[in-house]
């Protein structure tokens, strides 16, 4: 039994902790006064703002005033409101005082009728009730953001409280179309045409209806309207490109490059700090074509890629391990997979090294991307004794392993049941840059009556996405039917094939948006402007859960449908098993692990107590 003097003293020692760990509560929260640190593990910095919004934001030439028309009284409103200040709080931390904000809530027919005059939309929004019952509650208001920097007045005249993942996108591009308006700041880039190309305007990203479809060229000068977009018409190359252009785009072409029109390109290309993106392959196909046949030619291309180190093989690549894959319905609930290995599905996968990577995700083009479509690719080869040895040049898109190429003239690319593969087979490069101060293509070998510096006097870059139908979507430029055009357009969509534009919705779900953010971030990388990327990787939301140690089912060249479908459920079943693994190690494991701990400090002071009494 404890004596009366140790209970005393006891009582004395835990008063005098309690007194310590007080003061040193106290001088911890004077030391921090001030202080603010948030700490954001998510893979897409989701609850940061990326370091380029704020550099935009710091460069501005006056500060910029965001009103922000918000709604509450709703749970999913009040979260929202929440997370938006939350944001705007992170621009004007990191604006050196070139941000400002304003939360308005109009309660008062005043208040709302100046939100409606600023171009704020009232909205009806609506929430199910949290206890199961079929009540829900609806309320109306305003949730949108007005800008204001200078002599201009931007808006985005509605938000969604369920989309608040590319918030900062939306803002970042904002703030940035105000400030290039307000301080006449131009990117021009030109799109060559005159070739019978695959165009921006065209209208193959979904299946044709009534009311038309949209276009690239229309979402792009929609969202992100600081980007001018006009068309260069080489002809022939008789004269000079305009050099206000920052950089110049070839799409697939349908018609040969002259010599003398891709020396001109090169003579751009060396006045330096000017950017080429050609996103093209060897595989030419023509649209409205529900046959899918492929003529393999670099229609005049190759001489000014490989004069940059790039060059590009006359062949179709077929990636039977990364293949394109979509399950379809076949009658009586039965399902079936649909695959296509000219369209690579190009992912993410961490089990690459470095010099086999798929994906090059620190790459602008395909910044924090997961996984992105190339549809048919032809394979490119790196020649490091083309270039400088202070030009970075290097692969950004791989296929697997599992990838063999056919040299023909032309190529059947239609859909069928069984590809039959032959080898060899092996990685191909289809995605390749190449930065810094180039080399001409042409250095050493002047004509034309053009001439052009050997090297160029500024940095320039070169980026190669050898992929003929990567800017559109692969079904519905092979299943729709001829555009039609003038009275006849009021009658929408004639002709087409069914059995492709089935298969041309699901594709425009899942992947043109990643196309589409790719588009983007390549005109960034092209105007320079690479700050604004992270922002951009953020509208596609936070990935899913990963399973690292669950290994992908690896697809061999010959495996049948039967194997396929095998592989895909063991996969499903070992992710299945998986979780259950981790749901029982939270709702059990961690309870026996602080009971374990528990019962061991208990038994380690029952046994001091123990010693203290002998």
């Amino acid at each position: 039994m404890a004596t009366q003097d140790q209970k005393r003293k006891a009582a004395a020692q835990t008063g005098l902790y309690l007194v310590v760990i007080v003061a040193i509560v106290v001088v911890a929260n004077l030391l921090s006064a001030g202080a603010y640190k948030r700490i954001d593990t998510t893979a897409t910095e989701r609850f940061t703002l990326s370091q380029g919004s704020g550099r935009l934001v710091r460069s501005l030439k006056e500060p910029v005033q965001v009103d922000a028309y918000v709604k509450t009284g709703l749970a999913q409103l009040d979260a929202f409101v929440r997370d938006l200040t939350d944001l705007l709080k992170e621009y004007e931390r990191q604006g050196g005082g070139k941000f400002k904000f304003s939360i308005i809530e109009p309660k008062t027919d005043e208040a709302r009728e100046k939100a409606r005059e600023a171009g704020v939309t009232e909205q009806p929004f609506g929430e199910a009730s949290a206890t199961g019952d079929e009540s829900a509650a609806i309320t109306q208001g305003f949730l949108g953001l007005v800008f204001k920097y200078g002599s201009e007045t931007a808006v985005i005249p509605a938000l969604h409280p369920a989309r608040g993942d590319g918030l900062e996108f939306f803002i970042t591009n904002k703030i940035r179309e105000i400030r290039d308006k307000n301080d006449n700041i131009k990117h021009k880039i030109g799109v060559i045409t005159g070739k019978d190309e695959l165009k921006l305007t065209d209208t193959n990203l979904i299946p044709r209806g009534q009311g038309g479809s949209p276009t690239l060229e229309q979402i792009i000068k929609q969202n992100f309207p600081f980007y001018e977009i006009e068309t260069v018409d080489l002809a022939g190359g008789d004269s000079a490109i305009d050099p206000s252009f920052v950089g110049l785009m070839i799409t697939q072409p349908g018609a040969d490059y002259t010599d003398k029109e891709l020396r001109r390109i090169d003579e751009f290309l060396m006045l330096g700090e000017k950017s080429l993106v050609v996103i093209a392959s060897a595989v030419s196909m023509k649209p409205n074509d529900s046959a899918m046949s492929a003529e393999l030619t670099l229609h005049g291309l190759g001489p000014l890629l490989s004069g940059y180190g790039i060059e590009m093989q006359k062949d179709a690549v077929l990636d039977h391990g990364a293949q394109f894959r979509i399950p379809v319905m076949v009658g009586m609930g039965t399902m079936a997979w649909i695959r296509h290995p000219g369209i690579a599905h190009v992912v993410n996968d961490p089990r690459f090294a470095d010099n086999e990577r798929l994906l090059d995700t620190s790459f602008p083009a395909f910044f924090r991307m997961d996984e992105i479509m190339f549809p048919y690719p032809s394979s490119l080869v790196l020649h490091r004794d083309k270039q400088p040895a202070d030009v970075t040049l290097k692969a950004v898109a791989r296929t697997t392993p599992a990838a063999n190429v056919i040299v023909a003239d032309t190529v059947d690319m239609s859909l069928r049941d069984r590809w039959d593969p032959k080898p060899p087979f092996e990685q191909r490069i289809i995605a390749a840059s190449a930065e810094g101060k180039l080399k001409s293509a042409f250095a050493g070998n002047p004509g034309e009556g053009i001439t052009a510096p050997e090297v160029a006097a500024k940095p320039s870059r070169v980026l190669v996405i050898s992929s003929s139908q990567f800017l559109t979507n692969p079904f519905a430029y092979a299943g729709n039917g001829p555009e039609q055009h003038g009275q006849m357009a009021m009658f929408g969509a004639l002709g087409g094939n069914k059995e492709l534009l089935q298969f041309a919705g699901p594709y425009a779900q899942k992947y043109l948006t990643q196309t589409i953010l790719s588009l983007k971030n390549t005109l960034d990388w092209m105007s320079g402007d690479t700050d604004l990327i992270a922002a951009s990787a953020k509208i596609l939301g936070e990935a899913n859960l990963t399973y690292s140690s669950v290994k992908k089912p690896e697809f061999k060249v010959d495996d049948s449908e039967e194997e396929i479908r095998k592989k895909d459920e063991e996969y499903r079943t070992a992710r299945k098993d998986l979780q259950k693994r981790v749901q029982w190690t939270l709702t059990l494991g961690v309870p026996l692990a602080f009971g374990g701990v528990g019962f061991f400090r208990w038994r380690s002071r029952e046994a001091k107590r123990a010693q203290k009494a002998a």
